[in-house]
């Protein structure tokens, strides 16, 4: 253990104490990886390159999650631009009979959707047209803040079922198939959901609900008639300073995420784009649905080949991408190309702006593992890179009681620590190689342990209980404070992750 060693994990506790009194944790990283590089190159340029190199190193890992969210996002525009994100979804404002009942729907309709496109590209349909009915049939924005936040940035993002990348990142390090430890962590994040929704509620929705006047007098950020217009804006500091000054407090006072998506012209005569309209609306569920089916199939029959590993989210998004053009041809056959080249535009920004914070922040993890440390901190090709992280851990590993159990919430606590970058999959190639060591040891299986690693990193870095994350997106677009929103999902998200680990234990 070198000076740098102690100094990556000085700079790790630093971000949990952060973490703990709810700040902005993107500052206290850049000095961390200064410092980090410092003490290990012995040089000022060292240090500074190492945070130019991280930022770097971060952007490249993540660029991928990035991309697809630009490109469903894009999609989501274009059908935006026509109305079809209306007419798809309107028929499920149905369902909201009440409060308790909204609370319900809108849980299971955000999980259903999060784990098909992933939550952060739908939340603005979500708020546009899901969270007005929810409110108007007396849903607090705060309890509607907590559903979205669990099943969407909680839930669908642990498993990634569909998608497969954090499931094949898991894999990495793990010598077991990524179908494995998706199927474990699926259940893990089922349990937790459940839980957490259940405590939420208990705890926080049930005592919030609305009156009808009270409800009519709410004015949500992002509403029915932005989206009617063709115009959706998610204002995240705004909302945040309107719900209590969480923008000032986040240091996210500045980063307003905007998603303007172009009109389809307006010369069409409203029957013709009523036509339109309900063609896209029918054709684009109806398309990735058929996806989910063939993914399935492969996965779990022989009357399809096998998608390898990892190829969930290429198709998703090639998939998005292609529809994205045909929609817009649709929707405006003269000006087609400029939309195209707009709502991609739009969904590239978008995605940088709600994520954009989480970079030097995985920057300053990956400097701990060595599949990264070796470019961040400016190494010759070959040489051996440190691993401050897994060295760390490495000295703490036999200290641990080689019993399952003990192994399986190891490897919760590591992942929660993982998870603290904003994004929670940057370290779960290390979480993988940590499983498998520790699953030898303690007789524990390997893809349970990777499993419960990636849940408790999504759960935490993907948007509940860290507010540099796409919470602040969520809090932006319901008119919360970010700052409230996530202290108020530490104790159900805790309880939940506690809950489904001791189950995976004992049953997987």
């Amino acid at each position: 253990m070198s000076a740098a060693h102690w100094i990556y994990l000085l700079g790790l506790a630093v971000l949990i104490a952060t973490v703990v009194a709810k700040k902005n944790v993107i500052a206290p990283a850049v000095v961390a990886t200064f410092l980090t590089g410092l003490a290990y190159g012995g040089s000022v340029t060292t240090g500074l390159g190492s945070v130019f190199n991280a930022a770097i190193v971060g952007t490249r890992e993540l660029l991928p999650v990035f991309i697809i969210i630009a490109l469903v996002t894009a999609m989501l525009g274009a059908m935006r631009g026509l109305g079809a994100d209306a007419v798809m979804i309107r028929p499920l404002g149905r369902l909201f009979r009440n409060g308790h009942v909204s609370y319900v729907v809108l849980a299971v309709v955000t999980y259903l959707l999060s784990l098909s496109f992933w939550p952060t590209p739908v939340l603005p349909l979500i708020a546009a047209i899901l969270l007005p009915a929810a409110v108007r049939a007396g849903l607090a924005p705060f309890g509607a803040a907590l559903a979205i936040a669990i099943t969407g940035q909680g839930m669908a993002l642990s498993s990634d079922y569909i998608m497969g990348v954090a499931p094949g990142l898991s894999a990495e390090g793990a010598d077991v198939p990524a179908g494995l430890i998706a199927d474990r962590a699926m259940v893990i994040s089922l349990v937790a959901g459940v839980v957490a929704l259940a405590v939420a509620y208990l705890r926080d929705v049930r005592t919030r609900m609305l009156d009808p006047i009270a409800s009519a007098a709410v004015v949500l950020p992002v509403s029915e008639a932005a989206t009617a217009h063709h115009v959706g804006t998610v204002h995240t500091g705004t909302a945040g300073q309107r719900a209590g000054g969480a923008a000032a407090e986040t240091g996210g006072g500045s980063g307003t995420a905007t998603l303007t998506t172009a009109s389809s012209g307006g010369k069409d005569e409203p029957a013709a784009a009523s036509s339109k309209a309900r063609i896209v609306a029918v054709a684009v569920p109806v398309l990735f649905a058929a996806l989910l089916v063939f993914m399935l199939l492969g996965r779990f029959t022989s009357l399809v080949p096998n998608i390898d590993d990892g190829m969930g989210a290429p198709l998703v998004g090639g998939t998005a991408a292609l529809a994205l053009v045909a929609i817009a041809l649709v929707a405006n056959r003269k000006g087609w190309l400029e939309d195209v080249g707009g709502h991609f535009t739009e969904g590239i920004a978008f995605s940088f702006r709600t994520m954009g914070m989480v970079i030097p922040v995985a920057g300053f993890v990956y400097v701990g593992l060595s599949d990264y440390s070796g470019d961040i901190l400016g190494l010759p090709e070959g040489a051996k890179a440190p691993a401050f992280l897994l060295d760390a851990i490495a000295h703490v590993q036999p200290h641990i009681p080689q019993v399952p159990v003990f192994a399986s919430f190891a490897m919760l606590l590591v992942g929660m620590v993982i998870g603290l970058d904003g994004n929670g999959w940057p370290g779960l190639p290390f979480t993988g190689s940590l499983a498998s060591s520790l699953g030898d040891g303690s007789g524990a299986d390997v893809a349970t342990l990777a499993a419960i690693a990636q849940n408790g990193a999504s759960w935490t870095g993907g948007g509940t209980l860290v507010i540099w994350s796409s919470l602040i997106v969520v809090a932006g677009l319901t008119g919360v404070s970010v700052v409230d929103l996530a202290r108020r999902l530490f104790v159900p998200v805790v309880t939940g992750l506690v809950v489904a680990t001791a189950i995976a234990t004992v049953v997987l």
